[in-house]
């Protein structure tokens, strides 16, 4: 079977699980993984043949694709920040919106060691999953030492693969961050980082099938009756963490920034809201004032 006639079977195999646009950039991402061509390449010679390990192995993927498995998860590969990164079921997918938070960062810390003496920063990345943020930030950042920390010792395996891949210097711990007992362990900050779970469990149902049903849960809900808790124990955690003029940064439900912008505020910090290119109110800093 030719790569031309192969790709018109599978992108009308997906079709009807797809919309038209999504369709088409999964079987492009997929086509590009298992012949190694991209889309002009493939273009420029339909008529090649894909031999019998590549016709079985778009097979399996297009059942996987059509049980609505995201094909982050299908190839096991997802681009962040210009980078590819390593992710199965055991951590979330990484977002746009989480770029655009780890870009705020980099942005801010660079204006200010532009202004002042480039000095060895150090970060904590809150509940890591793949490692996207701290990876992203430690290749940016060089005058950084950065920590990252999770409960999951699956997704750690992930996040130091990352590591490992993109020559990231990561110090990683598996801690669980809601038990205060285990903050004893770390020292302070002049960067707190997280995009924590905070969609309450009632909204489940709101979610798409392949969020759903392929996703951790852990990573993506928080109890009905205390969906701030995450952002209440990082306000608790970097009053005795965070130094001086150090800054929070989190990623939040867009329905609740002012929450939590509030929740910062009330244990003293100053803080703003932040936009998404789509005009979103997804991302909180919050400054630990100088007194």
């Amino acid at each position: 079977m030719t790569i031309e006639q192969a790709y018109n079977d599978f992108l009308g195999s997906i079709n009807n699980v797809y919309e038209k646009r999504e369709a088409e950039n999964i079987t492009d991402w997929i086509f590009e993984n298992v012949t190694n061509l991209k889309r002009l390449e493939r273009n420029a010679d339909k008529n090649v043949e894909l031999n019998f390990a590549q016709e079985e192995k778009l097979k399996k993927y297009l059942e996987e694709i059509k049980n609505h498995k995201p094909v982050q998860y299908v190839l096991q590969e997802a681009w962040f920040y210009k980078k590819k990164f390593f992710v199965n079921e055991h951590v979330l997918i990484p977002r746009p919106e989480t770029e655009e938070l780890v870009n705020w960062i980099v942005n801010d810390t660079q204006t200010s060691e532009h202004e002042n003496h480039p000095r060895k920063l150090q970060i904590l990345d809150i509940g890591t999953g793949s490692g996207c943020i701290a990876i992203s930030i430690n290749k940016e950042l060089k005058h950084a030492n950065v920590f990252a920390i999770d409960v999951s010792d699956d997704a750690l395996k992930v996040a130091q693969r990352n590591a490992n891949n993109l020559d990231a210097n990561i110090n990683f711990s598996r801690i669980n961050f809601l038990d205060k007992k285990e903050w004893e362990s770390l020292n302070m900050f002049d960067i707190i980082v997280s995009n924590p779970p905070y969609i309450p469990k009632v909204e489940k149902e709101k979610l798409a099938k392949n969020v759903t049903d392929f996703e951790p849960g852990i990573a993506l809900f928080v109890p009905d009756n205390d969906p701030f808790i995450f952002y209440k124990k990082i306000s608790v955690f970097a009053k005795s963490h965070l130094k001086t003029d150090g800054k929070i940064y989190v990623e939040v439900h867009e329905d609740y920034a002012k929450k939590i912008k509030d929740i910062f505020e009330e244990s003293g910090f100053i803080s703003v809201i932040k936009s998404d290119i789509y005009g979103k109110e997804r991302m909180v800093s919050a400054v630990n004032p100088v007194t």
